[in-house]
């Protein structure tokens, strides 16, 4: 078992990876895993998440004012017109995550995503069919059960990529799905696994 640093002494029984610090705490009682069906914050998670490739979320939560700022607020509209000068001008910002990909791929991103929205009537309508439209819930008893991937994040990641989405791996499809609340895998003791 890993040792934590933070503590909340609120009596709460929390997912033993949130307890990092106070801001984790936060994220993980107010966000995770709550079903997002607006489509402004789903494309806010998911640059988000693809940013994350390969890092901890925790990482991206401390740097996520910086990436508000640095992609106008996630205005998809906005970041869908982005050309060679935004991105150089991101590649030189210290508060977000500076990948040349990863940031190629966010304006990619909201190409497709704009695409599919207009497909679809709405991103929403789009995404959630990967789990039927409903919360998938996952029983999590010990870290021997936690899954980094699942079916519905495969299906999830091949759909995005034959739709041209790019930093979209089966992994941070399920990363997505699990901060989008479309799969509940919450340790079955935690406070929000009850709520």
């Amino acid at each position: 078992m890993k040792t934590t640093t933070y503590a909340p002494q609120d009596g709460k029984i929390r997912c033993e990876w949130c307890l990092k610090d106070a801001l984790y705490v936060r994220y993980h009682d107010e966000e995770w895993g709550v079903p997002i069906h607006d489509d402004p914050t789903l494309f806010e998670m998911l640059i988000l998440e693809t940013f994350q490739a390969g890092l901890s979320w925790h990482t991206i939560l401390i740097k996520r004012e910086g990436f508000r700022l640095a992609f106008d607020n996630f205005n998809v509209e906005r970041i869908a017109k982005y050309g060679r000068e935004d991105v150089e001008i991101l590649l030189g910002n210290t508060e977000i995550i500076r990948h040349r990909g990863k940031i190629e791929a966010a304006i990619c991103n909201a190409k497709q995503y704009l695409r599919l929205q207009k497909k679809y009537g709405s991103f929403d309508a789009y995404i959630w069919q990967f789990t039927g439209h409903k919360t998938i819930n996952i029983k999590i008893r010990s870290w021997t059960d936690v899954q980094a991937k699942t079916p519905q994040s495969d299906a999830m990641s091949e759909a995005l990529k034959k739709e041209g989405f790019k930093f979209v791996g089966t992994i941070t499809c399920m990363a997505f799905m699990e901060a989008a609340g479309m799969i509940n895998d919450h340790f079955e003791d935690c406070w929000r696994n009850k709520a």
